[in-house]
Formats: C-alpha cells, structure tokens, sequence
C-alpha cells in the first residue's frame, strides 16, 4: 500500500466557492477537460478546470455531502519540484512553474468536530508525489496561500502519523507539529481554532 500524504485546508463553510475560484487560477493554462460546473450547498455555482470521477458532467451538492475533484496544480520549481519534474518528462510554463497531477481533492462541507467549517483535503496520487509535497516548500507554500487566499483558519500537510504539520493557523503563518485528524487530541486542537 502507498502512501497517501495530503493538505487539509480547514475554511468557513461560506468561503467553498472563493476558495474553488483561488484552485481554478493554480490550474494548467491550457484547456485540457471540459468546464466542470458544481452547484454548492446553498445552490451557488462555479465551475471549475478539473474533472469529478474522471467525468465533466455537472455535480449538484446543493443537499450538502462532498465534492470529489481531479485537479492538477501548477507549482514554482524549487529542486524537489525539479526533481520530480524530470523523473516524469514534465516540461515547465513561461512562468518556469511545473504542473503536477492528479492531486485529489475531497471536500467536505461541514466538519463534524467544527462546525460552520468546510474541508478541502487534498490528496497526493502516488508515494513518489506524496514524498513530493513532503519535501518541496515551493507545494507547501501554494497550498498555504490557497488557505490564506480562502480565508482558512488551519492548513496541515497530514503524512499518515500522529501529528501532521501546521503551515497556517488562525489568520497567521505556522510550522510546527499538531495532532493529525485522527489522533487523540485533535477534537482539543480544533477546539483552538478561530470562529
């Protein structure tokens, strides 16, 4: 079995769509699928570059539930981005970023342990990408913008341990290690989040 590391954005649930909007501006350029459009809880709509199940026909979340995405992200080469980059054949933009896909996204849009807060967990395809977003601030750094740009109150990249790692924490930058979604003491250390 391999490993599955991940960034969990943790936002008001109000914030799902602006933070669909920030994903949809760290997508490859160029128009690979079809425009996907999802309707939120709520009934608002967005659309989105990605694919739900490989398929681009229109989600409705509007009962609430999850979102399922296939996205793939453009990031900065830093030398582990570079790395991985030229183990795969991929060739970089204009903008010297690189793109890297799949990336599952999972949204949840209440969290049973925060509730009025969404989940946007974003999960590494392969071990190799998993160590990738271990490794590359260039990944954490645009993960933890997308939070900041959401208006999220935690972001964590989750390495399958007891405690994950903080990048951002109640409206300030952070790196330091908390317990993971399923740890004893996670329950306490939502509790400390931000309303």
């Amino acid at each position: 079995m391999g490993l599955d590391y991940g960034y969990q954005i943790y936002l008001p649930a109000r914030n799902v769509a602006r933070a669909l909007g920030e994903l949809t501006r760290l997508a490859p350029p160029h128009d690979r699928v079809p425009p996907l459009a999802v309707t939120l809880p709520g009934g608002e709509r967005v659309t989105v570059p990605f694919t739900s199940g490989f398929k681009s026909e229109p989600v409705d979340c509007s009962a609430g539930g999850s979102l399922d995405l296939d996205t793939s992200i453009m990031f900065g080469a830093d030398d582990a981005v570079r790395a991985y980059a030229d183990g795969n054949g991929l060739v970089p933009d204009g903008l010297g970023r690189l793109q890297v896909g799949y990336i599952y996204m999972m949204g949840t849009f209440e969290s049973p342990l925060h509730p009025r807060h969404a989940l946007l967990d974003f999960t590494a395809a392969t071990s190799e990408m998993s160590r990738l977003f271990e490794r590359s601030a260039s990944i954490r750094e645009v993960f933890t913008g997308l939070a900041v740009a959401s208006g999220a109150v935690c972001c964590l990249l989750d390495t399958e341990s007891e405690t994950a790692r903080a990048t951002w924490l109640n409206g300030r930058p952070a790196d330091e290690a908390v317990p993971a979604m399923f740890s004893e003491g996670f329950r306490d250390f939502v509790a400390t989040w931000d309303d």
